[in-house]
C-alpha cells in the first residue's frame, strides 16, 4: 500500500463512479482527502461519513461546478484555507450527453465541452499555481479510450472533450515540468452506475471487445491513479496509461 499520510488529495466528481472509488483508495493510504460534488450532496456527505468512520482521515467536502471560473476559484480557496496545501489533483468530473449525430444539439455539445474540457483546464490551471509555490505536485487527467481510438456514433462530443483532455495534459505537463508531474489514466468501459443500466444487448456486444471478456471495476481504475501518484511512480510524465483490460 503506498503511504500518503500528510498528503492532500482532491478528486473532483467524488461522490460516484470511479471518483467515489478514487478518493477512497487515496484515503485507505492515509491521505487527507477533498471530496467535490456539483449536484449529489447527500451522496457526497455518505461517501464522506463512510470515509471518516473507516479510515479516520481528514477530509473536506466542497461544492461547485468545474465548468464556471468562480466556483473553481472559490473551492480552491476553501481548500487552501482548510489544508493550506493540495498535493495531488485527480480531474475526474465529467457528463455524457449521448445521443445520435442527428439528435445532438449545439448546447448539448457545449455543456460537455464545458464541464468536461473547460472545467479541467480551470481546475488544473488554478490547482497548479499552489503546487508551484510550494515546489510539487501531481496532476493527474482521467481521460478515456474513447480520446484516443475507440469511439461511439452516440458520444462524438464526449469524445471530442476526452481527446482534448489528453491534448491539455500534454500541455501543462510542458509547462509545470520539472516541478510537477502531469499524468493521464485511460479507462475503457467501467462498471459504474450509469454503463450497468446501459442496454443489455449492448453491453454484452461490448464486452466481448475485451480481451478479458468484462468490464472494469471502479476500484481497479482507482489502484492504478494511486499509484501514477505515489513516489513509486516518480519518473512517469507526460504520459497515458491505458486501463482498458485490451480493447480491439
Amino acid at each position: 500500500m503506498y503511504d500518503y499520510q500528510g498528503k492532500v488529495v482532491w478528486v473532483t466528481g467524488s461522490s460516484r463512479g470511479i471518483g467515489e472509488a478514487c478518493i477512497k483508495k487515496f484515503a485507505s493510504c492515509h491521505a487527507s482527502v477533498v471530496i467535490h460534488f456539483h449536484k449529489e450532496r447527500k451522496r457526497a456527505l455518505e461517501v464522506q461519513k463512510l470515509i471518516e468512520e473507516e479510515y479516520h482521515v481528514p477530509t473536506l467536502l466542497v461544492q461547485g461546478d468545474i465548468s464556471k471560473e468562480e466556483d473553481v476559484k472559490r473551492m480552491v480557496n476553501e481548500v487552501i484555507s482548510h489544508f493550506k496545501r493540495i498535493d495531488v489533483l485527480v480531474n475526474n468530473a465529467a457528463i455524457s450527453r449521448d445521443s445520435y449525430i442527428a439528435e445532438k444539439t449545439r448546447s448539448e455539445f457545449l455543456e460537455v465541452l464545458d464541464v468536461n474540457l473547460i472545467g479541467t483546464f480551470l481546475m488544473t490551471k488554478y490547482v497548479a499555481e499552489h503546487m508551484i509555490s510550494n515546489e510539487s505536485g501531481n496532476i493527474i487527467f482521467i481521460a478515456s479510450t474513447n480520446g484516443i481510438d475507440t469511439n461511439n456514433v452516440w458520444s462524438l462530443d464526449y469524445d471530442a472533450s476526452k481527446a482534448g483532455i489528453l491534448s491539455i495534459m500534454r500541455n501543462f505537463s510542458l509547462q509545470y515540468a520539472p516541478t510537477l508531474r502531469v499524468n493521464s489514466v485511460a479507462p475503457g468501459w467501467v462498471d459504474t452506475e450509469s454503463v450497468l443500466e446501459m442496454n443489455p444487448d449492448i453491453y454484452q456486444v461490448e464486452k466481448e471487445k475485451c480481451l478479458l471478456k468484462r468490464f472494469a471495476l471502479p476500484e481497479e481504475i482507482a489502484s492504478v491513479v494511486c499509484f501514477v501518484a505515489s513516489s513509486e511512480a516518480s519518473y512517469i510524465n507526460n504520459s497515458i496509461i491505458r486501463v482498458d483490460g485490451g480493447i480491439v
